[in-house]
Order: C-alpha cells, then structure tokens, then sequence
C-alpha cells in the first residue's frame, strides 16, 4: 500500500491502493473499475494498440468507442511495448510497487510474455494476483478461449433465457463478463483484508463459467434435487405463478410481484376478481401453482382492460410490488432524477464529455469522489512512472523515444 496517502475515516476504503490492471475487454476491466470507484489507484498497462475495447463499434467519442468509455473510468493508462526488454521490466518495477495485479490472459500466456508469477510474488510476497479466465487456470477447458455468450451458453444461462419452444436467448447484458469481473473484485477485497492481518497476498484464480454456475442460484438447487430440467422462463418464475410479466391495453408491459397471500388478495381486489382467492384451484401458493394454466389466463384478460400505466397507482396502495417494464433509456432517465448519483458527467482536457452510469457503491459519510474521465492511450506514463517509480521526465521521454513507451498525444 502507498503509505503515503494513507485513508483518512472520511475517504473510499481503498484509496492508497495501488492496482496493476493487465486486462482488456471486459471481465477485467469491469473489475478494476469497481476497485477504481472504491479509490484505488487503478494503472491500466496497455499494449501499443491499446485495450481492443477501444476500437468497438458504432459509437465513439474521440478515438475511443463508447464500449471502453463504460467500464473504465477513473483509471489511468500507460502503453508499454512489453515485446522490449525495457518495456517488460519496466513493468515488473510497476508490480514490485504495486498491491494488485489484475490480469485476464488466456492461462499461460503470462508466463510466455514473461510475467513469472511465482518470481514477481517472490520479490513481492504481499502482492495479490488475481487471473479471470473463461475456464479456471486448472482443469479440461483451461486453455479453450472464452467470451460472455459462450460461457451463458455452457453454463445452462442461456437454456432459461427466452420463450418456451423458442431457441434459447442471451441475456441482454454481458453478465458471463461482468459477474466474473464483480467475484474478482470481492475476491481482491477479502485477500486485502487477509493481508492486513499479516497474511501474505494470495493468488486468485476466476472462472468466467464458474461465476455463471454460481448465478443459478435456485435453479441449479431444483435441478440437482430433482434432476429435472429446468425450461425457459420467459418474464415468469418456476415457483410463483404471480411473478410474472403482464401486457396492458396499451401494449406495455408491466410486471408484477404478487408472492405472498396478502399481496395475491390484493391483486386481485385491484383486478376486479375478488372472489379468485376463495376459489379451490387458487387457495394457496401450491394450488396457484399446480393450476397457473388455469389463472393466467383470468389474470391476462384483467389487465387488458386498462393501459399498463394505469395499474400502477392502485396496485401500489394495494401493496403489490409493480413496475413498468422500461426501455433503457427511460431507466436511464429515472436514474438521472434519482438523487443516487447514478448518473455522472465526465469531461477531458481535450473538450470531450459523456454521461456514464456511475458507481452504485454509497458509503455514509464518505467525501464525495468524482468520477474522470477514461484514460487516452499511454498519456497518464508521466504521472505514474514518477509517482511509482520516481523515473525524471527526461528518463520517462527517453523511453518514449525509445519507443519502449506510447503516448496519443
């Protein structure tokens, strides 16, 4: 830990920490953004061509795609040739500084670049490493490539997602990415903590598939219980007839929550069907659910009469949870009048500016900590390589010249 920025009671709890961020795309960054928004200091190492996130397409701002602009902000980035002697060593001086290293290569490809784990832990025995992969550093898989939609596939994700009798569906969010990049970073926080207690740093190693069997939750419980296989949920639940999607007379969709006796007898007071609960198919939750083909139909016909927006005041007197189903945009726009920070502008030295959804971790009391913008290709090399290493700017250029060291401008 940087000592010399110790956190004072008031500040984020990881600031003073230093980070080593060796990820590209995804999983990885995603990771050190958290660990970025916690107040660690977070120094992206970029190869020359830079994190292949910044060249996705359709929108850029800048050179960079807005893909990049989402999962790295308040980072900083250093370009580094590590193909060059200099530039590898150079890197190895940033780990022997550093706190974290986060990486994300296929396993083995540390090794072959030159990144010894074992001699780089030796010559830092507090540093934690922590490897993301799409199948775990052991085991059959561990050296097949791996993507979000291939892991929601293997993993069973996917057989849920989607219509009954349809092809199965990818979920809308890169969850295979973003769920291995937030175990990591609950991961590095625990190692961290176990480090403070005199531990030494601790080798972590993520599964991207792992992650994504973990997020089963019940369904993967009835599964190994039963060994039935679980179908595709479409906007309903396994167990719960009543927690399920509903269209109104508009065609918007609504959902509602109905899951217990209370809110079932609500529900059907707003619906006009008071007399469903004293009805034997419908008594309780198990009868409900044993004759939902039954009651779906009832409860589809009741919505139909009045626009989905309609519903949304009386249910919500009758305490039955609700909720419009929204475009991202307009949950985009709630969380901008949603007093919650949600919604954070960033702006750089070279006039640019975008809004990002922000950090959706609140601690009372702590001082506010804006959010900067996404580091442009190699340009923060000056302000780490002094601060981390205490290399002259003459020495830092020389590099540059050298080119050992790229910059964007």
């Amino acid at each position: 830990m940087n000592t010399s920025n110790q956190a004072t009671a008031s500040a984020l709890p990881l600031q003073g920490y230093r980070i080593v961020d060796l990820t590209t795309f995804l999983s990885g960054p995603f990771c050190t953004q958290i660990l970025a928004d916690l107040g660690a200091e977070v120094v992206k190492i970029e190869a020359p061509e830079g994190d292949s996130s910044r060249a996705i397409p359709p929108h850029f701002l800048g050179d960079d795609s807005m893909y990049f602009m989402s999962t790295n902000r308040s980072k900083k980035s250093v370009c580094v040739n590590m193909k060059e002697k200099q530039g590898l060593r150079l890197v190895l001086d940033l780990m022997a500084k550093a706190d974290v290293v986060v990486e994300n290569f296929r396993p083995g490809v540390a090794a072959r670049i030159g990144l010894d784990i074992d001699q780089i832990r030796k010559d830092n025995p507090q540093l934690v490493w922590a490897s993301i992969s799409g199948f775990g550093q052991v085991g059959p898989w561990r050296d097949q490539p791996a993507y979000d939609m291939i892991v929601q596939a293997l993993s069973g994700v996917m057989s849920l997602t989607g219509e009954p009798g349809r092809p199965a569906v990818r979920l809308g969010i890169p969850a295979g990415d973003m769920v291995a990049g937030m175990y990591a970073s609950i991961a590095i926080n625990a190692a961290l903590a176990d480090r403070e207690r005199g531990a030494p740093g601790r080798v972590i190693d993520i599964s991207m598939l792992d992650c994504q069997l973990a997020m089963l939750s019940y369904q993967s419980a009835y599964a190994l219980y039963s060994n039935v296989t679980p179908q595709p949920q479409a906007a309903r639940h396994d167990s719960i007839p009543t927690y399920r999607s509903f269209k109104g007379q508009d065609g918007r969709e609504l959902v509602v929550t109905a899951n217990t006796e209370k809110m079932w007898r609500g529900l059907c007071l707003v619906l006009g069907l008071a007399s469903l609960p004293d009805d034997p198919r419908f008594l309780n939750a198990r009868s409900r659910l044993e004759n939902k083909e039954a009651l779906w139909p009832l409860l589809e016909a009741a919505f139909l009469r009045q626009d989905a927006t309609d519903w949304i005041a009386p249910l919500v007197e009758a305490g039955v949870p609700v909720a419009l189903v929204k475009t991202v945009p307009e949950a985009l726009d709630d969380a901008r009048n949603g007093e919650r920070d949600m919604i954070v502008r960033v702006s750089d030295d070279q006039g640019h500016s975008t809004e990002l959804v922000g950090n959706p971790i609140k601690f009372t009391g702590a001082d506010p900590v804006d959010s900067t913008f996404p580091p442009a290709l190699g340009n923060d090399a000056f302000q780490v390589l002094s601060g981390w290493l205490g290399l002259p700017r003459e020495a830092v250029q020389g590099l540059v010249g050298a080119q050992v060291l790229h910059m964007r401008c």
